[in-house]
């Protein structure tokens, strides 16, 4: 190599390497489980529990409170801080760029009903795969007895909030705000009294709507939509940052606290659950894919890991929102006006998992109080998991007070939620995958593309006009 030759190849930049983001966030959640199992694991073994053995001592919960818990929060504070923003502007404009009622009630009829069959084969196969496994049946009636009385305090928050709920007309009406300021400030609260995001949502939907009809008398409205839009994903973006650090330290906090001894009870719970999510995961969307989206499923779940890996980490459809987004823009390469649409929807209104969640949570806990279902009793069940999965906050823990609901209205002791409340938060991050997925399928089944799609692996400016 001669001189000149050499130098040219030395005055070359060299390249650092970088995780993709969604593998960093991977990562994290990966060290931060491993890292909880051992600090439980280690703790119980050298004696530091409870003097009931019910749990860590007050040193190990002081750290959890005062050290990761607070920095995983820091990171879900600052998305939800953006997410209502975020939503209105998204919606309101998206609507505005369907141009017309026509097209936004085709694109809202075959959503609806899409919604709805997916969430059906959702709750079927979870109370399908509950009555052929019977776990319930199952359960040591003394540890039974041990979870509830530890987590009875828990439940019964629970059925107070359950109480509290609306009827279904009342609920239906509060989608229709009438101070749309005071609906957004519960917008990310469960206990919110009124239909906090759906009302947004409405909202939204009437502004693009009236975006639409006033024309160019709008053009500044709709600047500063975009404007809006523009600086919640810079957020966003800057929120993103610090998701491995706010995954590994939640993780750990859930994990640090469980450890395994929790899961061995319920064990037949936690498999009956996971194999409902993997059906619905790898066969139900996938033949909507292949039958309605005429997609592959291999590059489509390629494609839509970043979103599944921060729905895991998160428990949070509503914190996951900004990561589908741009999944749906980048990565599946769907048209912006029908996908942000259907997703900031989804993010309240298609909850597949929650779905399937509430199905077999009722009928586990009918089979350990020997609560005899009958087949009226448990197409009630079906037709009310779906309704209760629209609407559901989208938010770690949302669906709990909806479940006790459809507990009492079947004759199950709204009390024996506390059964369940120790390995819910587990299976909450696999429940908010297959909601966030679900989502990503719908909007790639309704998706009308705008000219050519692009390879799902093509960068960003390769985007079709």
């Amino acid at each position: 190599m001669d001189q000149s030759s050499r130098n040219s190849f030395e005055q070359q930049p060299r390249r650092r390497f970088r995780w993709a983001i969604h593998w960093q966030i991977l990562f994290g959640l990966l060290v931060g489980g491993a890292a909880g199992l051992v600090v439980n694991r280690w703790a119980t073994g050298s004696g530091i529990v409870d003097a009931d053995g019910g749990g860590l001592d007050d040193r190990w919960e002081a750290f959890f409170l005062n050290v990761t818990d607070p920095l995983g929060k820091v990171f879900l504070r600052l998305i939800f801080m953006v997410v209502l923003p975020l939503v209105f502007s998204a919606l309101a404009l998206a609507v505005a760029d369907l141009g017309s009622w026509r097209t936004l009630g085709r694109l809202g009829l075959r959503t609806l009903l899409l919604t709805a069959v997916l969430s059906a084969c959702a709750v079927l196969l979870g109370v399908g795969l509950t009555n052929l496994a019977q776990p319930g049946r199952r359960v040591d009636p003394a540890q039974a007895e041990t979870l509830r009385a530890h987590y009875a305090g828990d439940a019964a928050q629970m059925a107070a909030a359950a109480k509290s709920l609306k009827p279904l007309s009342a609920m239906l009406l509060d989608i229709i705000p009438e101070n749309p300021l005071q609906e957004a400030a519960g917008a990310i609260d469960a206990s919110s009294k009124g239909n906090g995001l759906l009302a947004v949502m409405f909202f939204a939907l009437a502004i693009g709507l009236a975006i639409g009809a006033a024309g160019p008398k709008a053009a500044t409205l709709v600047q500063w939509l975009e404007a809006l839009n523009a600086v919640s994903m810079t957020i966003i973006n800057f929120a993103m940052r610090l998701a491995p650090l706010g995954v590994a330290c939640l993780v750990f906090g859930v994990t640090g606290r469980m450890g395994l001894s929790i899961v061995v009870p319920l064990a037949g719970f936690l498999i009956v659950v996971v194999t409902g999510y993997a059906v619905q995961l790898l066969l139900v969307y996938p033949l909507a894919l292949l039958l309605l989206a005429r997609r592959s499923p291999r590059e489509f779940f390629r494609a839509v890991g970043p979103a599944m890996v921060t729905a895991f980490g998160t428990s949070s459809s509503s914190a996951t929102l900004p990561t589908a987004i741009r999944v749906a823009d980048e990565r599946l390469r769907l048209n912006p006006d029908s996908s942000r649409f259907v997703l900031t929807l989804g993010a309240t209104g298609n909850q597949n998992g929650t779905a399937l969640y509430e199905g077999v949570v009722v009928l586990f806990l009918a089979q350990v109080f020997q609560v005899d279902l009958t087949f009226a009793q448990q197409l009630q069940v079906v037709l009310m998991a779906v309704l209760a999965g629209v609407g559901t906050a989208g938010i770690p823990g949302g669906s709990l007070p909806m479940i006790v609901v459809v507990m009492q209205s079947v004759g199950v002791p709204g009390e024996g939620i506390a059964l369940i409340l120790g390995i819910d938060r587990l299976l909450d991050m696999g429940r908010t995958v297959l909601n966030v997925t679900g989502d990503l399928a719908i909007a790639a089944c309704v998706d009308e593309p705008r000219g050519e799609a692009a390879p799902p692996d093509a960068p960003p400016d390769e985007r079709p006009n």
